[in-house]
């Protein structure tokens, strides 16, 4: 028998890992004789969702197995490391028939809800009673969500992930690695290996800061490549490691404006409108500016994370056409890219100049126009001069430091004028 196996929120702000529990589940799976077919998916949710732990990701991967040999590997392993303890920790794991075309389609349209909007924990259970598939509940079991929707959810794009992980001993203790073989790792596979790194702001992405069991992850299209950057780089040693097929860097979260009749919070949108007042920047670095959409007027954000991405968004002019994509919190997109699809005409107005000496006109008095005290010449109204824009047309990206696990870099999107930052 097949069976997809979803597991979700074993993890906790103080460790753990549910991709890291997987691979033990799949490691002793295997020793058992069952077999695990293909890569697992390590499916991120709706990043927007509140009491996230912190990628809001659940895992997922199809097994050749007993239901109940299946089950006691997995209730084993959760309950020997899942973090049960914590009070956010709220373990589920669901058990599907890979060959249920029922069941399956019905969890195809809950997994894309789950990735785009809010489901309660009611919903999951509802689903999961409907189609009496079995599950471990643990707690609240609010990891049920997560498990049937790394199930369900269909990837028609997706993108690939190795991740390495440390020993056990080392869990909680300050990364040991090399920067530079990171530097080295990309200028060798990029752009068929991204977010390795932030050349602008000398970052290494791929390695966390949070202690739980993760050394480091390389993200790519192309499999030889994430293995070349893997070999690359020089770190701590690595306990074990995992290839998992993922929908990150998909842009999977993005609602389109004509897919929807209001903007609310916790949902990620694309929306286009025009640029009603010029950014402001308050204190901490974060910039705001208005959009004029058909949803009425739209507050945008770009935080102080986001980096050099302000100073583009601090270029923008009241006219400006702008598409803008991100996540809706406190009635506010936070950006994760924008679109600039047409910059609007700005201009000065000046004293004219002489037209027989060159020099700027002074004014002639109130409502009497400019004139050249040395050239006696005059003018009537000051002069427009269109102002050079710093910014130009095309798409703009946060630096790798800022993105989301769900938000498609430019590299991985088909369209011109890419503006991006490495």
């Amino acid at each position: 028998m097949k069976l997809w196996v979803g597991i979700d929120d074993t993890d906790s702000s103080r460790g753990m890992c549910t991709t890291y529990l997987a691979v033990l589940i799949v490691e002793e799976l295997e020793e058992r004789g069952l077999s695990v077919v293909g890569f697992p998916r390590l499916i991120r949710l709706n990043p927007t969702i509140p009491f996230k732990t912190r990628g809001n990701g659940a895992v997922s991967f199809l097994v050749e197995g007993n239901l109940d040999d299946v089950m006691d590997v997995v209730r084993e392993k959760i309950e020997e490391y899942a973090m049960l303890e914590d009070e956010k920790t709220n373990p589920g794991a669901v058990f599907v028939d890979a060959e249920n075309d029922r069941v399956m389609n019905a969890l195809s349209k809950f997994a894309l809800r789950a990735v785009r909007g809010v489901i309660s924990l009611d919903e999951a259970l509802f689903i999961i009673g409907k189609y009496m598939i079995p599950h471990l509940r643990y707690k609240l079991g609010r990891g049920l969500i997560g498990a049937l929707a790394a199930v369900g959810l269909d990837l028609d794009d997706y993108t690939l992930e190795v991740l390495a992980y440390r020993k056990p001993e080392r869990f909680g203790t300050p990364r040991e690695y090399d920067e530079e073989s990171f530097f080295e790792a990309d200028r060798k596979t990029y752009p068929r290996t991204w977010d390795t790194v932030d050349w602008h702001n000398r970052v290494v992405v791929a390695v966390p800061g949070s202690p739980d069991p993760v050394l480091f992850g390389i993200r790519g299209d192309d499999l030889a490549a994430i293995r070349e950057a893997f070999d690359t780089v020089e770190t701590e040693p690595v306990d074990r490691y995992m290839t998992f097929v993922t929908n990150q860097a998909t842009d999977m979260h993005l609602i389109h404006e004509r897919n929807t009749n209001k903007l609310e919070d916790y949902h990620s949108y694309i929306v286009r409108g025009k640029v009603v007042e010029e950014p402001s920047t308050i204190t901490g670095g974060h910039v705001f500016f208005a959009i004029e959409t058909r949803f009425g007027d739209v507050k945008c954000a770009a935080f102080e994370p986001t980096k050099q991405f302000r100073d583009v968004i601090r270029e923008l002019k009241a006219g400006d056409i702008v598409e803008v994509y991100g996540s809706m919190k406190k009635n506010t997109i936070n950006l994760e890219k924008i679109n600039i699809v047409r910059l609007a005409e700005t201009y000065v107005y000046e004293n004219p100049v002489c037209p027989v000496c060159g020099k700027r006109m002074e004014s002639a008095g109130r409502g009497q126009g400019f004139r050249c005290r040395k050239c006696k010449t005059k003018a009537l109204e000051k002069v427009a001069r269109r102002v050079e824009r710093k910014i130009e047309e095309g798409f703009y990206e946060v630096p790798p430091c800022a993105r989301r696990h769900l938000s498609k870099p430019l590299v991985r999107m088909d369209v011109s004028k890419k503006h991006i930052f490495r």
